[in-house]
């Protein structure tokens, strides 16, 4: 009971406004997913009223993942250069007017004008969103606080069905695109009242600063895209994102059609199956945050941390030089065939800190 008493009477000192932090990334997210999805459930009943062809809705959707695809390969240095408060305000902005301007698209070429402006502007969240984890979380706390806000993605895309077939019906495809594109100036407004940077934050207090920056400072370093490609883990990442993310793709921007067209479903109906469709790619995704014991940290296990060598890889810290950690020695089995042993988790932050002290 005293040790249950003391781990609380920390965790009230420490405070909680880190959360808060947390909850403006997680409904971020959520809109960034709703207005991508107002689209594709609104394009049945737009391609009656427009009367672009299966093809030129396939060069639209072309048009978002070139723009995202462009956006991320550059968004990065920029958060980095502006800061996350004016450049995930920038980035909501951008991509809110450019979802409100679908509204006024007359043509297939509008839409994929309007398309290609909102990929630009959403491949700011995700950068945005996890350069803010990493100023607001200490190490232990960001692989919870990264699953937290990324469900918002799943919310978003099980709100969308739920609302714009709605907005539509009672007003016309085009408030579904007003009022969901006005959704995030209505976050921006809290964004620019409640963020700041920890060290500049007046609600944040003395504790909860100092266990935020509890964790070792490491230096920034640049790393360049040809060191990371010969790493195992930057394939496995790309690979996974290869093989994974064309069926999410799918589910989200050729689904509401498919049901349409395969089943005759109405602008109303297609919100069960895609709710059902959704909720269950939530609960299967295997992306729900969990707290890993203090003495597994270093297991590879969904749901818990990779080992912090792997953080450090993909943080610029040590260890992408090329050499292999110390702990990774070869020895002989008693059948005489070599095989790899892993080595601990302190011998991982070893070496990270003699890396950094080269």
């Amino acid at each position: 009971m005293t040790t249950q008493a003391t781990a609380t009477t920390v965790r009230t000192r420490v405070g909680r406004y880190r959360w808060v932090i947390c909850a403006l990334l997680f409904f971020a997210t959520a809109i960034n997913y709703i207005d991508r999805q107002v689209f594709s459930i609104l394009a049945p009943k737009l391609q009656e009223v427009i009367g672009w062809s299966e093809i030129e809705y396939g060069y639209i959707v072309f048009a978002f993942h070139v723009a995202y695809a462009l956006g991320l390969l550059g968004v990065g240095s920029l958060m980095d250069r502006i800061g996350t408060r004016k450049g995930f305000s920038l980035a909501i902005t951008f991509w809110s007017i450019a979802s409100m301007a679908h509204a006024f698209a007359r043509s297939a070429v509008g839409f994929g004008v309007a398309r290609f402006s909102l990929a630009l502007g959403e491949a700011g969240n995700f950068p945005g969103a996890v350069k803010t984890i990493a100023e607001w979380f200490p190490k232990k706390e960001r692989a919870l606080a990264t699953g937290i806000f990324n469900s918002g993605s799943n919310v978003g895309a099980i709100a969308a069905p739920l609302l714009v077939p709605f907005i539509a019906m009672k007003f016309g495809w085009q408030w579904a695109f007003i009022l969901t594109g006005a959704l995030g100036f209505v976050w921006l407004v809290f964004w620019l009242m409640l963020y700041r940077r920890p060290e500049e934050h007046r609600r944040l207090s003395p504790g909860e600063l100092a266990y935020i920056q509890s964790d070792p400072a490491e230096p920034t370093v640049k790393i360049p895209w040809a060191r990371l490609w010969p790493h195992r883990q930057t394939w496995a990442f790309s690979l996974g994102k290869f093989m994974t993310d064309p069926v999410w793709w799918f589910f989200l921007f050729w689904l509401p059609k498919y049901f349409s067209e395969t089943y005759k479903l109405e602008l109303t109906g297609l919100a069960l199956p895609l709710v059902v469709i959704y909720i269950a790619a939530d609960v299967g995704g295997g992306d729900r945050p969990r707290r890993s014991h203090p003495h597994r940290r270093g297991r590879y296990r969904s749901g818990r941390r990779a080992p912090d060598s792997f953080h450090r890889l993909a943080n610029g810290g040590g260890g992408v030089d090329g050499r292999k950690p110390a702990g990774f020695k070869r020895h002989r089995s008693s059948a005489g065939r070599s095989r790899s042993r892993r080595p601990p988790q302190h011998d991982f932050q070893r070496h990270g800190r003699d890396l950094r002290a080269r």
